[in-house]
């Protein structure tokens, strides 16, 4: 749970951090300091507002039966893996753009006023904000009550995270961002594969979906659930010694198509067309 936690908030925190430092950068270079409040109120209510979702969800769920628990411990980590699968795919995609298409749309939110500024980097921000509060939810619920290890690791991701954007912004550090992206988005697949299968799992237990006691296979014996390397297999691919035929099915598919699909060649971007000449008459 450190390990695949910290992966996701430095992946997630990165992101966010980026978009910061791109706004950021792009306000001082231009000599419009005075807009940089305005982008810190809105990171503010970004951050917040995943604050404010990750307690809802995490404590407004405590005096639900078991069943009412798992049902939504089981949805959370399905819309989890939902969001992580197309931040993946269109990281792949934008991490080439993002700098323009944020400055851009900067630059609008400048002549338009103060709130929208701080909308730009609220919105910005905020998704990979809402991202990170569910998939926390869903990787804390699936490590158990008592366990810390899910919060130390978002900590340490999350950390170094913000020690990464700063690093970027002085120009400390380099990052080939199109080859992190993907490195991270396999890892990330193959983590969202194991949290979608303990979802199915949360949904069994629920008795929203069946097959609870129908296992495909149980490797207790070999893999115990509270040895070093259980403990090592659960924490970084949610591995589960005795698993469901539902969760190894769904656990194959989901891998096996996405990271096909993940790891296809991105087709180069569409140059825009010359513009006609005009033709000159003697």
């Amino acid at each position: 749970m450190l390990v695949s936690n910290a992966l996701i908030g430095l992946r997630e925190g990165l992101e966010a951090a980026l978009v910061v430092v791109i706004l950021v950068a792009f306000l001082v270079k231009t000599d419009r300091r005075w807009a940089l409040r305005h982008v810190w109120t809105g990171v503010g209510a970004a951050v917040a507002l995943a604050v404010v979702l990750g307690a809802v969800l995490t404590f407004g769920t405590k005096q639900l039966t078991f069943e009412a628990q798992e049902l939504i411990g089981g949805s959370a980590s399905i819309v989890a893996v939902v969001f992580v699968t197309f931040m993946v795919f269109w990281m792949r995609s934008a991490a080439r753009t993002i700098s323009g298409e944020l400055k851009g749309k900067l630059d609008r939110a400048l002549e338009m006023g103060p709130l929208a500024v701080a909308l730009v980097a609220f919105l910005g921000v905020g998704r990979e904000g809402l991202e990170t509060a569910i998939f926390f939810y869903a990787t804390t619920e699936a490590a158990g009550q008592g366990n810390n290890q899910p919060l130390l690791g978002w900590v340490v991701g999350l950390g170094g995270a913000v020690v990464l954007g700063w690093l970027i912004y002085r120009g400390a550090v380099r990052i080939n961002l199109t080859k992190f992206f993907r490195y991270t988005g396999v890892l990330l697949v193959i983590v969202a594969g194991g949290i979608l299968a303990y979802g199915i799992h949360d949904l069994q237990e629920a008795q929203f979906l069946p097959g609870l006691g129908a296992l495909a296979f149980d490797v207790s014996a070999a893999v115990p659930p509270d040895s070093w390397y259980g403990t090592l297999l659960k924490g970084i691919f949610n591995f589960s010694p005795a698993t469901t035929w539902l969760q190894a099915i769904a656990w194959v598919l989901y891998v096996g198509v996405v990271l096909t699909l993940f790891l296809r060649p991105v087709p180069a971007p569409v140059a825009p067309a010359a513009a006609p000449r005009a033709s000159v008459h003697a």
